[in-house]
Parts: structure tokens; C-alpha cells; sequence
């Protein structure tokens, strides 16, 4: 799953030792896929093979078989270590995609509310892909490469449901007057590595791979950078709230580019932390957090709609999203620091004082960094405020819990 001010809440798109082994808040939506699909219905990455070498612990997720840990390294020690020195992630189940054409800025400002036109060459923004009632098919990371040249990743457990919206809302475009400037293409970046290098030591550790000077590099900006005879994209950013890199390879050196990167002081690293660094970092999960009932105002991500495109009103979807800005929406996503016991996905959220239902929980961990369980949530506008005390109902009973600003962890971004 790079941003200014606005794009530094999200960017960018699961737990192991002692009381930190509970199952982690994508588990919840996922629980019993082990058992109900066998490893060959399991799409793998160019690493997989790679992973088993390493010791990893290969669980289903989104469609792919991909690893949770590695060896004994449990998931808050992998998690700490992303916190104080670096990891390496596989997120070769993003789906990468091109769009190239004289209308792609127009089309893709259709699909999105994002203000493309304005976007620098090679500079990123988290933005949303909408349908007709303002509800988020899936979030993306688009890059502008030219007026003419987007990357755009967005989620795997999506891909059935992005790439369908894509080709028919591409056949609907080119087919209309909206396209006599120029047609619009898109090239899906099949079996197409990528990887992302998170921690504060990531930066030192692959400036020593190459000649560019990432000092130049800064938040949510991308280059092709040379690494060790390698010429590769590379993003700043990532889904941890720390520094680090998104690096995409084509196939063929995607084993050897994973090698290079994970030398020590790298740790491989897998989804157990990358929930728990997620979730710290406030960021999303898509099918947790957001879903096609969700607008992007209800989830807190207004910013990503573009001041120009709330004048404009001329992307999918435009008709709720502007209402709800200008009443207010009906819910909202909270953070919450929760006593006594985590709250998972589906966790009832209740008024103390009246006992009614407002809102639930959406993701839950134990936070390895501030020791204290934390979560992710919708509830009734009037109760998202900061401080607001709420009951949260965990194994049948109700816990205090306090509306708390995200991120929870202070994002670490280098910005120059």
C-alpha cells in the first residue's frame, strides 16, 4: 500500500512472543481459510520458494500462500526490530499496474478523487477507487510518472474486483467522447516482485548498495535507482509508520534483489508484524477497515479528496462523498486503547452510560511498542471525539476503552 502532510496519515499497505501470540487481527477475518483451501489453490510470489528456504511459516492470506514468521523469531521481536533497525517484507501479492495513454490523469481522477493533475512527476498519494455510492472498491498508492504515465498498486485480496472495475470503467472511457484526446491502457505487472525495507536502518543500509543519494529521496517520492547492477523502482515510504523503501523488481531478479536486501543487520519479516506496525501507525486494512460500505469521509480519509475535484464533483461516486462532507457522515473511524483485554474484529462498542450498541471494532492488537492493547473502529458521530470513554465487550465482558488519536506510534518519515 507516500504522502505530504495529508499523505503522511496513511501510507504509506502479525504477532509472536509471551502475551502477544493471540491471533492477529487479519486472522479474524481469515480464520478457518487454512483448512478450507489446500496449498495448490494458494497463488505464491517469485519468493516462496525463498521463504521456505528461510524457515518461514507459509499461512494463506489474501489469496496467496505467504509468511507470518520466520525460524523462532516470534512476532514482537520481529516487530521491535522493525522499530529500532530494519525488515524486509514481501508484498509481491500487490497487484502493479501501468497506466499509460493522453487521458490516464483524466481517467484515473474519474476512478479516484485525487488530484492527479497537480501530483509532481514521481511523487505518490494513498487515494481510494470509489463506486457509484461513494464506497471504497479497494485503496491504492498511484505514482505519477508524467502527465500521460501512472504506477498504480492496489490490494491482492481485491484483484478479481479492481481488475474487473478497471477493465470495464476502461471500456467505458475509451469508448466515449471523453477519450478523443487519447486512449487508455492499462499493463498489469504479472509475477512482478516487490519488497519493502522498513526500520530507521534501512536508509544506511541500502545507500551502501548504491551510487544515488537517497538523501534526495524524501517521503512519498520515487526514483529508478541503481542497486548493484540492478536498476530498479523504488519509493519512499511504507506501511510501517517508519522509514524505509517499496522496491519494485521484474521477475527474474526478484530472488537475487531479496538476497542482497536481506543481509544483517535485515531481518526477513512477516505478516505477523506487519499487522501490528500497521496498526500502530493508524493505517487501514482493507476488508478489516474499509470496505464498498465505507466512504472514504466515514473513514477519516477526507484528505484524499483533492480541493479541485470537491469544486470539479466529476469523479465516481461524488454525489455521497460531497454530502457527507458537508453534513457530516453517520459514523466514523476511531482509535481506541482498550483495558484488560485486546478487542478483535467485531468487537461491540457500547455508550457507558446507556448500554447501546454505537459502533465496533474493526482491528485489535496487543501493541508491542506501548504495551497497552489498542484498536481500530467505526463508531456514531458525537462519540468520536478525543477522550470520549466507551465500553468495548471482550469475551463477554465490557472494558473501559477511550477514543484515542491515530497514529498510535509517531510516524518516523524522512522528509529531508
Amino acid at each position: 500500500m507516500f504522502k505530504s502532510r495529508v499523505q503522511a496519515r496513511s501510507l504509506s499497505f502479525l504477532r509472536g512472543e509471551g502475551a502477544f501470540r493471540a491471533r492477529p487481527s487479519w486472522a479474524y477475518r481469515t480464520r478457518g481459510l487454512a483448512s478450507s483451501m489446500h496449498s495448490e489453490q494458494l497463488s505464491k510470489t517469485g519468493l516462496y520458494d525463498f521463504h521456505v528456504e528461510q524457515g518461514a511459516k507459509m499461512v494463506p492470506f489474501a489469496g496467496y500462500s505467504m509468511p507470518l514468521s520466520y525460524g523462532d523469531v516470534g512476532q514482537a521481536a520481529s516487530h521491535n526490530h522493525v522499530r529500532t533497525s530494519a525488515g524486509l517484507f514481501d508484498v509481491g501479492h500487490m497487484v502493479q499496474s501501468n497506466f499509460r495513454g493522453k487521458t490516464a490523469t483524466q481517467f484515473l481522477q474519474w476512478l479516484t478523487p485525487s488530484s492527479l493533475s497537480s501530483l509532481n512527476y514521481y511523487t505518490s498519494t494513498l487515494s481510494v477507487l470509489l463506486n457509484e455510492s461513494g464506497g471504497i472498491i479497494d485503496d491504492t498508492v498511484i505514482t505519477k510518472h508524467a502527465d500521460d504515465a501512472f504506477y498504480v498498486v492496489t490490494n491482492a485480496g481485491r484483484r478479481a474486483e479492481d481488475l474487473a472495475w478497471f477493465a470495464q470503467k476502461l471500456e467505458e472511457w475509451n469508448s466515449s467522447d471523453r477519450a478523443s484526446q487519447g486512449k487508455v491502457e492499462h499493463e498489469v505487472l504479472e509475477g512482478w516482485g516487490l519488497l519493502a525495507l522498513q526500520g530507521p536502518e534501512s536508509a544506511n543500509y541500502l545507500q551502501a548498495l548504491t551510487s544515488y543519494d537517497l538523501r534526495a529521496l524524501t517521503f512519498g517520492k520515487s526514483a529508478f535507482v541503481p542497486l548493484e547492477g540492478f536498476n530498479l523502482h523504488v519509493a519512499r515510504g511504507g506501511y510501517t509508520g517508519e522509514d524505509g523503501f517499496e522496491i519494485s523488481i521484474p521477475p527474474a531478479h526478484t530472488v537475487q534483489v531479496a538476497h542482497l536486501l536481506s543481509k544483517s543487520p535485515v531481518q526477513l519479516t512477516g505478516l505477523g508484524a506487519r499487522d501490528s506496525l500497521r496498526l500502530e501507525a493508524g493505517m487501514c486494512l482493507y476488508g478489516n477497515d474499509l470496505d464498498e460500505s465505507t466512504t472514504p469521509v466515514e473513514a477519516g480519509l477526507s484528505w484524499v479528496i483533492g480541493k479541485d475535484r470537491r469544486e470539479t464533483a466529476d469523479f465516481i461516486g461524488a454525489e455521497f462523498v460531497l454530502k457527507q462532507l458537508m453534513d457530516g457522515p453517520p459514523r466514523r473511524r476511531v482509535g481506541l486503547i482498550v483495558e484488560g483485554a485486546p478487542a478483535r474484529q467485531g468487537a461491540k462498542i457500547v455508550a457507558p452510560a446507556t448500554s447501546e450498541a454505537i459502533g465496533s471494532v474493526t482491528s485489535g492488537i496487543p501493541s508491542p511498542t506501548l504495551g497497552k492493547n489498542i484498536a481500530m473502529g467505526y463508531v456514531q458521530s458525537g462519540f468520536h471525539k478525543k477522550g470520549t470513554e466507551v465500553s468495548v465487550e471482550v469475551r463477554g465482558k465490557l472494558r473501559p476503552g477511550v477514543v484515542t488519536p491515530m497514529p498510535f506510534v509517531k510516524p518516523r518519515y524522512w522528509r529531508g
